[in-house]
C-alpha cells in the first residue's frame, strides 16, 4: 500500500522554506488565527484560496464546496460563516466562482451524475432564474461562463440573507460581502462588481 511519502517529503520543504523566511511564523500561528477574510469557493484543486491571491496560512478563511453553494439548510457552510462572522470577526466575506466549473456545466445539461445532481438542483434553480439570459448565449461555452457569474451574484445573495450576515449588519459590524470569479486560463480574478456592506432588498442583490 502506498504511503505517499513524497507528500511528506514536500510537507517538510515547505515547512523549511517558510522557517527560512520567518523563524518565529509557525510559533505565532500557532497562537491565533487572525483573518480578515472568508473564502467562499469550488472545491475544484485548480482554485487553492491563498495562492491565487497571495495570503498566507492564517490569513483566510477558506469554505469550498462543489460550484461554490450557499445553501440556507447547509449547516456545514453556515457554521463557517457564523465562526468567521461572531468569532474571528472577519471584514470581508468573497463568493469566488470559476469559468469551467465542472459543477456548473454539470447543471447545465440533463445528464445523470449521481448524488451530484441533488446538489446541483441549487445551481439549477440558478438557470431557471436567469432563463432568458442564458437562453441568449451562443454557445455552450458562452452559456457555461455567464452561468458561473451568475451563480456568483445569487451566492452572494444567500449569504447576504442568512441570519448571521443580517445580525451582524443589524449590530453594525464592519462587514462587505464580495462576488469575484476566477480564470483557470489566465489565473486572473475579476470583480463582478457585487460588493454588499449592509441590508438591501434580495431583489436588488439579485436582480431577479
Amino acid at each position: 500500500m502506498p504511503n505517499l511519502q513524497h507528500l511528506f517529503d514536500n510537507n517538510k520543504k515547505w515547512s523549511e522554506k517558510i522557517t527560512g523566511n520567518d523563524p518565529d511564523f509557525f510559533q505565532k500561528l500557532a497562537r491565533q488565527q487572525n483573518p480578515e477574510y472568508l473564502w467562499i469557493g469550488c472545491s475544484d484543486s485548480r482554485v487553492p484560496a491563498n495562492e491565487i491571491v497571495g495570503l498566507m496560512p492564517g490569513e483566510i478563511f477558506v469554505h469550498r464546496n462543489i460550484a461554490n453553494v450557499v445553501v440556507h439548510t447547509d449547516l456545514n457552510c453556515l457554521s463557517v460563516i457564523q465562526y468567521a462572522v461572531d468569532v474571528l470577526k472577519v471584514k470581508h466575506i468573497i463568493v469566488c466562482g470559476h469559468y469551467g466549473c465542472g459543477g456548473i456545466k454539470a447543471a447545465l445539461t440533463d445528464e445523470d451524475h449521481g448524488i451530484i445532481d441533488n446538489w446541483l438542483r441549487h445551481v439549477k434553480d440558478v438557470c431557471r432564474y436567469y432563463k432568458s439570459q442564458l437562453d441568449a448565449a451562443q454557445t455552450f461555452e458562452e452559456k457555461s461562463s455567464l452561468l458561473c457569474e451568475l451563480n456568483v451574484v445569487e451566492q452572494v445573495t444567500n449569504v447576504c440573507q442568512t441570519t448571521i450576515v443580517q445580525n451582524a449588519w443589524k449590530s453594525n459590524q464592519d462587514l462587505t460581502v464580495h462576488g469575484w470569479i476566477y480564470s483557470i486560463k489566465n489565473g486572473i480574478i475579476k470583480d463582478l462588481n457585487v460588493r454588499i456592506s449592509g441590508q438591501v432588498e434580495p431583489e436588488l442583490l439579485s436582480g431577479k
